[in-house]
């Protein structure tokens, strides 16, 4: 949806997407200015047209499960702390905070100069609100275990929150980077599962303003001319929705989108061969704090001998899946961190490809091919089940693949089938109807999963959806938050590991890099351990490299 060469396939393109004040320069322009002296400084205007796989499905944070509703809702609303470009906790809505002494308390001393995109400002009763509302048995959310730890808090006065703890929890300072902060005089007579500001928002406090969604369309977001944070340069923020990775790069060599994230075929091979996009676009590359993973549903039947998920685990060439789907563009893992990060139990190894030993396993647990075509059967049932990824991320889509090959080649039948991501989240996840799926998990600095992998987690909408249950790992991930320590808390962090790579819940496949590109109009992108987009909200485009001139709320 970035500007069009040709003025008439413009003007269509703003009548479908309902583009006010929609215009640009030809991309011929903007090209000779790179190789002319121009004023570099900030300059408010243009639009960054970004492409998602997936529609967001709600734009309120404690609900949100799914990156793409995170990405747009991270940008109306905020958070007391956050993870700055080194992955240190920061303020954010804070001016300061204080531990006390013994660990139980934090008292939050909110920045005087807030307020809410309704003019009314924003106060320590907003910080009260959000909380109990997440603690609230109604609401729905996967992060409310975070903060069920929190048994009071006070509000001594407007720009003062205080909340406290009956034990020593180390991930708490990480948990207030993670809880969006609401309004409560928008919030307070609203159902939270029900309401229509999940679609509508009616005050909000980030960089960026709601303007317009289309469903599975577009997400158009506005400056927000009192941000407190500073000046919002980019006038526009358009996210076209476009499932598919391929039509994205067809878009993104068209000049029609800004930032993307490349597949590495796009970022090894293609990008290569276009001029135009070598001209234009800036490449980056980082390992990204994410995994992908091939988990089992663990109340099916099928999976519940551990003997059957390891001779799974032993039938998968992760080495395959790096060099043939990512093209060498990723790295090897056997646990849930980060590589490189001090929580990898180093003692576990990922599993080396052995059909052999896969069929061992799956002999000792009774599986045989009583009638001679291939599959593997027990009680007169096939061994075969379903892998279900998202539509669109052509990644999972060959990683399911190359999965469904070598697993035939110890008997077992696979099918895999692609799902509309809105569609995948709300009827298989959320409802546990699945056999198995190809996903990945975002990682943060904070070491604690106790969300994903402690028993208690795996409710509606909790992200413990593979239904995974092991006392020792609950007792780890307890006692893990229970210190300060560092060294005590990784000893927790690798009793978990070895428990949970023994289970076999998951088969760990890959962390891959990311792989963003961005159109070198953008100025102000400063490359950090954080990746490159921690300070979106203070890119910018200089004047003379401006694209489009968009009708938008001045300051």
């Amino acid at each position: 949806m970035d500007s069009c060469t040709h003025s008439l396939k413009l003007i269509a393109l703003c009548v479908v997407l309902g583009l006010a004040g929609c215009s640009s320069e030809p991309e011929s322009h903007l090209q000779t200015q790179y190789s002319k002296a121009v004023d570099m400084s900030p300059a408010y205007g243009d639009r960054l047209v970004t492409a998602s796989i997936g529609d967001a499905s709600t734009l309120i944070p404690m609900l949100a499960g799914d990156s793409s509703s995170h990405a747009i809702a991270g940008q109306l609303y905020q958070s007391l702390l956050k993870f700055d470009k080194n992955l240190h906790i920061a303020n954010q809505l804070t001016a300061s905070w204080q531990v006390s002494d013994d660990g139980l308390s934090i008292t939050f001393h909110l920045r005087p100069d807030i307020f809410w995109t309704d003019g009314i400002a924003f106060t320590s009763q907003d910080c009260a609100f959000t909380l109990a509302l997440i603690q609230n048995e109604h609401t729905q959310s996967a992060y409310k275990s975070d903060y069920a730890k929190v048994t009071s808090f006070e509000t001594p006065d407007a720009q003062t929150f205080i909340v406290h703890y009956d034990t020593v929890y180390s991930p708490a300072l990480s948990t207030w980077a993670g809880l969006s902060i609401l309004p409560k005089h928008i919030f307070e007579h609203e159902d939270i599962m029900k309401t229509d500001l999940a679609r509508h928002p009616k005050a909000t406090m980030g960089p960026y303003i709601l303007k317009d969604w289309q469903s599975q369309q577009s997400i158009t977001l506005q400056a927000n001319p009192h941000y407190y944070g500073g000046k919002v340069w980019v006038a526009e923020h358009l996210t076209r929705i476009i499932p598919d990775t391929a039509t994205q790069f067809l878009e993104l060599s068209a000049g029609h989108i800004d930032e993307m994230g490349l597949t590495p075929t796009q970022y090894e091979r293609l990008f290569e061969t276009k001029p135009f996009l070598k001209e234009n676009y800036q490449r980056y590359h980082y390992l990204e704090s994410v995994y992908t993973y091939l988990g089992f549903n663990l109340k099916r039947p099928l999976f519940a001998d551990q003997r059957v998920r390891e001779a799974m685990a032993y039938a998968i060439d992760r080495q395959e899946l790096i060099d043939g789907v990512l093209l060498g563009q990723g790295e090897m893992i056997s646990s849930p961190y980060k590589p490189g990060t001090i929580w990898v139990n180093e003692s576990l190894h990922a599993r080396a490809f052995n059909p052999e030993k896969a069929k061992v396993l799956l002999a000792k647990a009774g599986w045989k091919d009583s009638n001679g075509d291939g599959i593997l059967d027990k009680d007169g049932q096939p061994l075969s089940f379903t892998i279900i990824t998202n539509n669109g991320n052509k990644q999972r889509a060959d990683t399911a693949t190359i999965i469904q090959q070598r697993l035939k080649q110890v008997g077992i039948q696979v099918k895999v089938r692609l799902i509309e991501w809105s569609a995948f989240i709300e009827n298989f996840i959320n409802k546990r109807d699945f056999d198995a799926v190809i996903l990945g998990w975002s990682l943060t600095p904070e070491p604690d999963q106790y969300n994903i992998w402690h028993s208690s987690q795996t409710g509606k909408r909790q992200f413990n959806f593979l239904s995974y249950n092991n006392a020792k790992v609950d007792e780890a991930l307890v006692k893990a938050t229970q210190t300060f320590d560092e060294s005590k808390r990784k000893q927790w962090y690798d009793i978990m590991q070895k428990e949970i790579y023994q289970d076999v819940p998951m088969v760990f496949l890959y962390a891959p890099y990311s792989l963003p590109v961005v159109h070198k109009r953008f100025q102000g992108i400063k490359p950090s351990s954080a990746g490159i987009g921690y300070n979106s909200e203070f890119w910018y485009v200089p004047k003379d490299l401006q694209k489009y001139q968009v009708s938008a709320m001045q300051p």
